[in-house]
Order: structure tokens, then sequence, then C-alpha cells
């Protein structure tokens, strides 16, 4: 399965623990992250991450095309949702492919938690045949 990671500046430490709880998980997958959260992710768990751009210089929107060609399983977008970004606006975008192409989304601790251990379980099978 292909997972997308993507962290806002104040949730890339959460990702980051996040990815050192369930790299066992993780490490069955392939990752794919905007570059700072792909380069952090890299650092403290040992897992090859496969790294775009960073968000505000065209990653997310790397991401997205991925998500467009419905060659991404899950996405887990760690966002903060008090801050507001001047990208923004390319990050909405992810929220709405991810509605559109029908792929699951985390946007925060406990649905990325869920899903994870969905994954884990074998109950996203069904995006193989959506595919």
């Amino acid at each position: 399965m292909n997972i997308g990671l993507i962290a806002h500046d104040a949730k890339k430490k959460l990702m980051q623990n996040f990815c050192i709880a369930y790299r066992s998980i993780l490490s069955k997958n392939d990752l794919y992250a905007t570059g700072t959260t792909g380069r952090l992710v890299e650092e403290v768990t040992n897992l090859t991450v496969h790294k775009y751009l960073a968000g505000h210089l065209g990653g997310d929107q790397q991401l997205g095309a991925q998500i467009e060609h419905n060659q991404m399983d899950l996405v887990i977008f760690l966002r903060d949702p008090l801050s507001p970004k001047n990208h923004e606006p390319d990050v909405n975008i992810i929220v709405k492919l991810c509605d559109m192409h029908n792929i699951p989304l985390a946007t925060n601790l406990a649905s990325a938690e869920l899903l994870i251990k969905s994954l884990d379980r074998g109950d996203m099978e069904w995006r193989e045949m959506y595919k």
C-alpha cells in the first residue's frame, strides 16, 4: 500500500512519534511524504520515504497528483488548524482530492491510529480492488 505523510510544522514532532510507534506497520508499505516531513521521519525511524519537494515549494501538489491518479491508498495529514499557512489553498486540495477519489484520510492522531491499525488488520484490502 502507498501511504502519504504530511505534517504542518507544529505537528512534525507528532508525526515523528507516530511513525516511531507504528514503524513495524509502516515498514511493510511504501511511504511518500512532503520533503521536510519525509526527512524527519527517515531520521528517527530509518524507514525509506519517497520525498517530494517541501510542501510550500510544491510537495503538496506532487502528492495531490499521486492522489488524483489513484496511486495513493491512505493519507495521514497531521494538520495544525490553529495556525493558517500561506499555502493553505494547496493543502486543502489534498482533503478535497481524498474525498473525490475515496482515499482514506486521517487529519489528527486519533484517526491516524484508527487507520494504521485498520491497515495492519487487513481492512484496507478493498483499495486493491478499487484500483
